[in-house]
């Protein structure tokens, strides 16, 4: 749907063009929308960009960080960014999907077999249409990309190492159809829920277990309300930085510049960021209780169950199996028969 369809559906009174023209784009502290808390890839990146961007306009421009979803949920700051009503947010990407449906091939389960595989994408050719794709069909840009890591699996009850393991614990997923199609196709049927109410649920057993990187568990502090980890693999978690496109255009041309630099050296950054803390904070949650298992059988019976019965449910979401073929071309892997 296009920004201004998504206008229509919210049945906001307030035309477009009051909503372009309440955009803070004259501000010289931007809001930063944060969804986790302080210590993970999320405050990284934006710590990042800040520095870089009060750098590249030798001060005229700064921003501050709202961690822990002070502005709402991730989905939230989306619409709020659409509207021109937000500056910044990072947010993970399959709470960009919902609006531009083909930024899902990043989210398709066992797509991203490593961290270098993310970075192939996202600053490749690939990436670059999904950015201008995100600007036609949900009204922001991306500027800036954080690599969180792979989504490991935790719970409260036990050690799982089966899809077996897996069928009577209540597993929170975000409201991400791909996500959810992924569990349902391990034989579970998992519990969407919003992430400012993930660690509450958690805490009072509503759900038993959720799927999030190492270093998202540690900074939301999962290891109080959770005591296992699984190694899943299935998705490689990579969170955009957006900027409202109501706010960028009404930037200088330097300023925008300005911007986009920022936003390139944050993701450099967050490449970094990723390969020296990653194995200390696993060694961390390890030292605190939380105990750590691998799939059986390098985790074949989930990668078989989820390829055949989830990426073909998303062709045409994502715009045809042929945009699949190029993004597995980008990183070297066997395409998908056509036919």
């Amino acid at each position: 749907m296009t920004f201004i369809g998504r206008l229509a559906r919210f049945g906001s009174a307030v035309s477009v063009a009051a909503l372009l023209a309440a955009a803070p784009a004259s501000a010289t502290n931007f809001k930063i929308a944060v969804g986790d808390g302080a210590g993970g890839t999320q405050e990284a990146l934006g710590k990042a960009f800040v520095e870089a961007l009060e750098a590249n306009t030798g001060g005229a421009h700064t921003a501050t960080l709202f961690p822990n979803s002070q502005l709402g949920s991730e989905q939230d700051t989306v619409n709020d960014a659409a509207m021109g009503l937000l500056d910044f947010s990072i947010v993970a990407i399959n709470n960009i999907t919902p609006f531009s449906p083909s930024v899902g091939v990043l989210t398709l389960p066992y797509m991203m077999l490593s961290l270098e595989d993310a970075e192939a994408l996202t600053q490749g050719e690939v990436g670059q249409e999904l950015v201008e794709n995100t600007i036609r069909d949900a009204g922001v840009r991306i500027i800036g990309w954080a690599y969180s890591g792979f989504r490991v699996l935790t719970n409260s009850k036990k050690p799982v190492t089966t899809v077996a393991d897996l069928q009577d614990l209540v597993i929170r997923v975000p409201k991400n159809e791909i996500m959810i199609a992924t569990y349902k196709a391990w034989g579970v049927n998992p519990t969407p829920m919003a992430w400012s109410e993930t660690f509450a649920a958690l805490q009072t057993k509503v759900v038993d277990g959720q799927d999030n990187p190492y270093i998202t568990v540690y900074s939301m502090k999962f290891d109080e309300v959770q005591s296992h980890v699984t190694n899943l693999r299935y998705l490689f978690s990579i969170e955009p930085l957006i900027v409202s496109e109501a706010v960028f255009q009404g930037l200088s041309e330097d300023e925008q510049k300005a911007v986009l630099d920022a936003g390139r050296s944050a993701t450099d950054f967050s490449a970094r960021f990723l390969r020296e803390q990653e194995e200390q904070i696993k060694s961390v949650l390890a030292e605190r209780g939380m105990q750590i298992s691998d799939p059986a059988d390098g985790e074949q019976e989930f990668i078989d169950l989820a390829t055949t019965a989830v990426w073909p449910q998303f062709y045409e979401t994502i715009g045809g199996i042929e945009k699949l073929n190029t993004a597995l071309a980008a990183i070297g892997r066997d395409p998908v028969a056509t036919h």
